[in-house]
């Protein structure tokens, strides 16, 4: 950070946030926006009891919203990487400079097409189902057993430490995929084959810590970043319910 600030200024540090602001609130829209529906189904179809709480079907609830969302949001995260990456001052590894998020993509679908879109697509899904595998079914693990061991009541503490306790497990489970899904969006040409190529090479060249180079960065932003996520996402849910109950009519709530 001390470096950046230095030869870039503060401006070098939010290189891409508009980009980034985009694909979060695509990848999260999807990822808290599905994750209920879907283990709502599953566990009404498995267990004819949607109350019922099983971790598999959280696991790939969880899962599967991460995935979806991941698929989404993959050419925002694509060109966000390659604007922070960007260094006019101090050039490390490949670098593509793009005036801004649309001038990125622009440049990419003219040069690459739809594909070049969407490199890195497949490692940013498993990347991202990794971690959302876990967040959710963490936060509610957490939450559930703070409250029965610890006597919590439903508020602001609660949800802050069930979702630090989710952002650790994130962080560790979500990693290794995260540098791989990063080195091949930063790549020039097909310098991988693929995931398993690039983490295969990693490894064998620096051998399996490399995996967890950035530990400590990633934690230092997916720690508020979960923190704030899911607090949030409390709230939101709570404002909606009583918007729903002032405007809605019972029959079409329960229908909803």
């Amino acid at each position: 950070m001390t470096v950046i600030v230095q030869n870039e200024g503060v401006r070098g540090l939010l290189r891409g946030l508009g980009c980034a602001y985009v694909y979060q609130m695509t990848l999260n829209g999807c990822r808290l926006g599905f994750y209920e529906p879907i283990r709502q189904s599953l566990t009404t179809t498995l267990f004819h009891d949607p109350k019922v709480q099983s971790l598999g079907v959280n696991i790939f609830s969880g899962a599967t919203s991460g995935i979806l969302g991941a698929a989404a949001g993959s050419p925002f995260f694509l060109v966000k990487t390659r604007l922070q990456s960007y260094s006019p001052f101090l050039p490390v590894g490949t670098q593509h400079h793009y005036r801004n998020a649309l001038d990125g993509m622009k440049q990419i679908y003219n040069t690459e097409g739809v594909r070049g879109l969407y490199r890195g697509v497949g490692p940013a899904m498993v990347r991202t189902g990794f971690g959302s595998s876990v967040q959710l079914p963490t936060y509610f693990f957490a939450k559930r057993r703070l409250v029965r061991h610890l006597g919590m009541q439903e508020g602001p503490a609660l949800h802050l430490l069930s979702s630090a306790a989710s952002g650790v497990v994130v962080c560790c489970v979500m990693h290794p995929p995260d540098t791989v899904m990063n080195r091949m969006y930063n790549q020039t040409g097909n310098l991988y084959n693929g995931a398993f190529d690039c983490l295969f090479r990693t490894v064998r060249t620096e051998g399996v810590l490399a995996v967890y180079k950035g530990f400590f960065a990633h934690l230092a932003r997916i720690l508020p970043h979960t923190i704030l996520t899911l607090s949030l996402a409390e709230q939101t849910n709570k404002w909606m319910r009583r918007v729903e109950d002032r405007l809605l009519s019972n029959p079409l709530k329960e229908k909803l």
